[in-house]
């Protein structure tokens, strides 16, 4: 029983997704994206920004199917992206549901004001 355990932990230590690796550490250091969305979930939505969060959700959902494109294919790596694609999501959400409640606090486009050397015809 235990040469089994410690065989399985050699397998994962020495392999191609392991801690020896970028494949490991990499997802592992990403999860910190998705800890500071799961934070931003108690920011008001008014204060999201549209673009990082739109940002997020495209290139979590591009990453995940690229983990399993690249060889080694790495399960940890597409787990990541998907919860930072879906952290994206929901936030893009929250931003509409919130500007859907309360039109008037959706920006609106400022007019261009004329610059003081043009003359008016």
């Amino acid at each position: 029983m235990a040469s089994a355990a410690a065989g399985r932990f050699s397998s994962f230590w020495n392999g191609p997704t392991g801690p020896k690796t970028v494949f490991f550490w990499a997802p592992a250091m990403k999860w910190g994206i998705v800890l500071a969305g799961i934070n931003d979930l108690f920011r008001p939505a008014d204060q999201i920004s549209v673009a990082q969060n739109a940002a997020l959700a495209l290139t979590g959902s591009i990453w995940v199917r690229y983990c399993f494109v690249i060889h080694p294919v790495n399960y940890s790596l597409a787990a990541v992206n998907f919860f930072v694609g879906s952290n994206g999501l929901v936030q893009l959400a929250r931003v509409a549901h919130y500007r859907y409640t309360h039109p008037e606090a959706v920006p609106k486009p400022s007019a261009v004001a004329p610059s003081p050397d043009t003359k008016p015809h």
